[in-house]
């Protein structure tokens, strides 16, 4: 990795974790040349605007999260083991955050609601990888006898996220873990005694 690149990803790092904290409206270019302790121009050098930095800080935070899937997924085979392995990046995240702040893809859908459509366009695609994550495992699982037949997919994945993702905002405002931990008892009881064959 050249230095330059490396300077880059290091602006991607501390911007992703300022952005994830204060949000891409609250965080000022003033902001991200005191995290990252470079000049305007250092930060110009490698992003066109505060926009361009800001979607690519939003799709560096969400490879880091992606990164903890695979990971997490490895030497997985059983569709029960994979949907609980995917659980288990929620729990992980709490107590040892891929980046500060709180899950950035919940922060960005949030806030990019209409004030930032290439950001909401951004945040639904990463939805929509998770989204399809979940399902793959759920056909794979229902195509090898592992899941019942009947679970419909992308019904199960909507309320999977949604239960991960407010169980998430809940331990957040509270600094408490108990409301995630309560929603991954209850997914990985919900998976083992609904979903398995």
């Amino acid at each position: 990795m050249s230095k330059g690149e490396e300077t880059k990803e290091r602006i991607l790092h501390q911007a992703a974790s300022l952005f994830n904290t204060q949000g891409y409206a609250g965080a000022s270019i003033s902001d991200i040349m005191r995290v990252t302790g470079l000049k305007k121009g250092g930060i110009y050098n490698h992003f066109q605007s505060k926009d361009e930095l800001a979607l690519q800080a939003f799709d560096y935070a969400i490879d880091l999260i992606r990164q903890r899937y695979g990971d997490a997924l490895k030497n997985k085979r059983h569709a029960v083991e994979r949907l609980q392995a995917i659980i288990s990046v929620f729990s992980a995240n709490i107590e040892n955050p891929a980046i500060e702040g709180g899950c950035p893809l919940m922060n960005a859908a949030v806030e990019s609601d209409d004030a930032h459509p290439m950001l909401r366009q951004r945040a639904q695609t990463a939805m929509d990888s998770w989204r399809n994550m979940v399902c793959k495992v759920i056909q794979k699982g229902i195509a090898r006898g592992e899941i019942r037949p009947e679970v419909k997919a992308d019904e199960v994945a909507s309320v999977m996220i949604s239960l991960l993702e407010g169980a998430v905002m809940m331990s957040k405002l509270y600094d408490d873990s108990t409301h995630l931990d309560r929603a991954i008892d209850h997914l990985n009881s919900y998976i083992k005694n609904e979903l398995q064959t």
